[in-house]
């Protein structure tokens, strides 16, 4: 239950890529409270790739992962975190041995980790701050690309319509675990659910848009226009893995994801007729924040 006017709240994402630690402070005001990032750590602990490839999270990922928790309820600690979340997504939901591993790090850090679904996923995601960014006569096809799925939802006239999380994520593509029936299926989607809605533009989040976007050089608030991102996508194809690290320097975890994410966000843009792509760096922790914040309210 939460009772200051100045308190801390932390999201733990273990996505199917990287595992983040994203600490907000909320200040509670006579009006809305205000909400702000205090601090965020990514680790590259690739779970999908055991997952999407074998099915079980290997030793060696269980015991990072456990490292990783330890590191996070250390920062959470320092930082004076007064609440916490933990979400696991696609890999974790996937994996043979998913609730064995939440198991092994509650024993062994005490954090408690929830495999979400992704309706859940979606439905969290969608609990982010957008007011600032929707504006009431146009629509918005809302993607969050992650490293297993991808979430879709639409926003018109400043209301959520329709939600929905496809099984097409970076790292399952990178291990060609994508079956062409599954772009059909999300083609037909975003066309029917987008065919009567003019104005449309595309948000975008997750990693690698909010890297594209800086390596754009474009203001903060500034749209990517989908022309760019195409020539950009020609680009990082053009160049081999170790030169997207050396010469653009994207990190090794980012220098091969950026491309088939980048695919995603290009298709859903055909798909729906959108010109352009909004990037609030906003995601899958700051809903989890959002939703944590009001549960603890209404407590």
């Amino acid at each position: 239950m939460l009772h200051n006017e100045l308190y801390k709240l932390a999201a733990i994402d273990i996505g199917s890529n990287a595992v983040r630690l994203l600490v907000y402070n909320i200040i509670e005001t006579d009006e809305d409270p205000v909400f702000k990032k205090s601090a965020l750590v990514r680790v590259p602990i690739r779970l999908g790739k055991d997952v999407f490839d074998q099915g079980p999270i290997s030793k060696e990922n269980q015991l990072r992962l456990c490292d990783a928790m330890k590191a996070f309820t250390l920062l959470m600690k320092v930082h004076g975190v007064d609440h916490y979340r933990a979400c696991a997504t696609s890999a974790m939901r996937e994996a043979e041995n998913g609730r064995g591993v939440c198991g092994l790090v509650k024993a062994e850090t005490g954090v408690a980790i929830e495999i979400i679904d992704g309706k859940e996923e979606a439905q969290i995601i969608a609990a982010t701050d957008l007011h600032e960014l929707i504006e009431r006569d146009k629509s918005y096809l809302y993607v969050d690309v992650g490293g297993g799925s991808t979430e879709f939802t639409i926003f018109s006239q400043g209301r959520l319509l329709v939600s929905r999380s496809f099984k097409i994520g970076t790292v399952r593509l990178l291990r060609d675990k994508v079956d062409k029936t599954l772009w059909k299926e999300v083609e037909t989607w975003i066309k029917t659910q987008t065919a009567d809605l003019s104005k449309l533009s595309i948000i975008g989040s997750g990693g690698n848009i909010n890297k594209l976007h800086k390596m754009s050089g474009r203001k903060v608030g500034q749209p990517l226009s989908i022309l760019w991102l195409n020539a950009q996508y020609q680009f990082l194809k053009s160049m081999g893995y170790k030169d997207r690290i050396k010469i653009l320097g994207l990190n090794p975890d980012r220098a091969d994801v950026i491309i088939p994410a980048t695919r995603i966000f290009l298709s859903a843009a055909k798909w729906s007729g959108a010109k352009k792509i909004h990037v609030p760096k906003i995601g899958l922790a700051d809903g989890i924040i959002k939703n944590l914040y009001h549960s603890l309210k209404t407590k």
